[in-house]
């Protein structure tokens, strides 16, 4: 296979940090709240291992109501060992990630468990073959930097679903791949075949490729099942993110400071376990705050405030010293359409903006998250291309200025032919793939499509078409042959 180049000109790790929602007085209110919450409050741990762990660590445990309360001095002093750099790697070194300071990074998230049918249109349950075809349509799309697995099989056993999700999409895609898992066996069956992908585990953890999603429920919740799976994640000594999704005026205060407060306070509760475990374990900073509407209680993953609140975590995870994780980019759009496009543009704008490092959830879904589309992958990659071109900012320079080149074309001259144009037509803007900038004559000429047409044409076209960078198959063999519960036939 020819090796693929990335095209791209404004690709990931560009530098965001221009839109900042909090002041820094009010980052320190904050935090300041964000320590009293765990000096006064505390948070429920439901595991015993964890609860021990926290008490050992010099927590103050109340082992009888499960309660873990922690000094500010304690709390940052147990943060200091979490890395402030976090590398995540691709099978391919040009999808490499370096998450730390104001990097930049976008790609999907997860778990819906519906799809929309590329052929019917119409939402069905989503399968094993969704996750593949998913992926492999990522793994071609070059503004979206990473893949987090982004829907459910539907058809299998819980036993058999994390080693045959993720090695669906690792298969398929070699950028990086993240997902949640469900049992702790997955877990380390996941972890047993990377390694034989990477070589020897020695080589996964220089150079992981793949990483875990395990969750802390709201309010101030470590759940057992959960914690439990983290502590199993940990043990991989894998990448993680600890992600936490308050619902500002139902799970969190109404307010948005509120909820950053009780966020934050969750979000550190994750990096606690996993430095108090493993010190210097890779971990994120994970932010998925929400709100809700209140006129009707319902759940809004697209709300302008959810884009503001979570361009504040990119700040408060650099008050923390910690790369971040944070979602945008979902919308309460049930089919891909001007809803789901101005929904998704306005939330991931303001974190790329805000340079947050691992911005989640931002293509592909619809529904507040519970389905995927495939046009809305093709809709989103164009969005993710604009908001790393605003992210990209102007650069101005002797060469920029442009003033040579402005007293050489001189008054009434034209600039079409010049090679300054010519040099800088491709780097300096972005074009779209989706987007019809030709006339009406010829868009009516060429079918009068809509963009979601357009944009499930392209989908097919890509999904017919390419192919991803698979598994050595002798390697993929002795995966099949070993790992239990593996799927034996798999998408050509």
């Amino acid at each position: 296979m020819k090796k693929r180049r990335n095209k791209n000109p404004f690709p990931g790790g560009l530098i965001g940090g221009l839109y900042k929602p909090l002041t820094q007085e009010g980052i320190e209110k904050i935090h300041k709240a964000t320590m009293k919450v765990f000096e006064q409050t505390g948070i429920e741990v439901n595991d015993e291992r964890a609860l021990k762990a926290f008490h050992d660590a010099g927590a103050e445990v109340d082992f009888k109501r499960k309660i873990v309360r922690a000094s500010e001095s304690w709390v940052m002093d147990k943060i200091k060992t979490a890395p402030s750099s976090i590398t995540l790697y691709g099978r391919e070194d040009k999808h490499n990630m370096v998450l730390d300071d104001y990097n930049v990074y976008i790609g999907t998230g997860g778990t819906a468990t519906n799809v929309l049918d590329i052929d019917t249109g119409e939402r069905r349950p989503s399968t094993l073959e969704d996750v593949q075809m998913a992926a492999r349509l990522v793994d071609a799309l070059e503004n979206i930097h990473y893949f987090v697995i982004s829907c459910f099989p539907n058809e299998l056993e819980k036993k058999d679903v994390d080693v045959n999700r993720f090695y669906a999409a690792i298969r398929n895609t070699s950028k990086h791949v993240m997902g949640g898992v469900y049992t702790r066996e997955g877990i380390e069956n996941i972890a047993k075949y990377a390694a034989m992908i990477a070589g020897s585990r020695e080589a996964l953890l220089k150079k992981p490729f793949v990483s875990f999603i395990t969750c802390i429920m709201s309010p101030l919740v470590m759940d057992k099942d959960y914690t439990d799976l983290m502590i199993a994640a940990i043990e991989t000594g894998l990448p993680m993110a600890t992600p936490t999704a308050p619902m500002a005026g139902s799970t969190s205060p109404a307010t948005l400071a509120g909820t950053l407060v009780q966020m934050s306070a969750e979000a550190l509760s994750g990096v606690l376990l996993t430095q108090i475990l493993n010190p210097g374990h890779p971990v994120l900073y994970s932010c998925v705050p929400t709100t809700s509407d209140l006129r009707t209680g319902a759940f809004c993953f697209g709300s302008i405030e959810m884009g503001m609140m979570n361009a504040a975590c990119a700040q408060l995870s650099r008050f923390y010293n910690l790369p971040n994780y944070t979602t945008a980019g979902v919308n309460e759009a049930k089919i891909p359409d001007i809803q789901s496009g101005y929904e998704g543009m306005a939330t991931t704008l303001l974190c790329a903006l805000a340079g947050s490092n691992y911005i989640h959830d931002a293509a592909g879904l619809i529904e507040s998250g519970m389905s995927i589309s495939y046009e809305q992958y093709i809709v989103d990659n164009d969005i993710l291309g604009m908001c790393m071109r605003a992210v990209k900012g102007i650069e101005v320079n002797d060469y920029t200025l442009a003033v040579d080149v402005i007293n050489e074309v001189g008054p009434a001259g034209n600039y079409l032919s010049h090679d300054h144009t010519v040099m800088n037509m491709k780097k300096e803007f972005f074009y779209n793939k989706l987007s019809d900038r030709n006339t009406r004559a010829r868009w009516e000429s060429e079918g009068a499509l809509d963009a979601r047409e357009r944009a499930k044409i392209m989908a097919k076209e890509i999904l017919s078409s390419h192919k991803p960078l698979f598994i050595d198959k002798k390697v993929e063999k002795e995966i099949l042959s070993t790992i239990p519960n593996m799927i034996q036939e798999w998408v050509e």
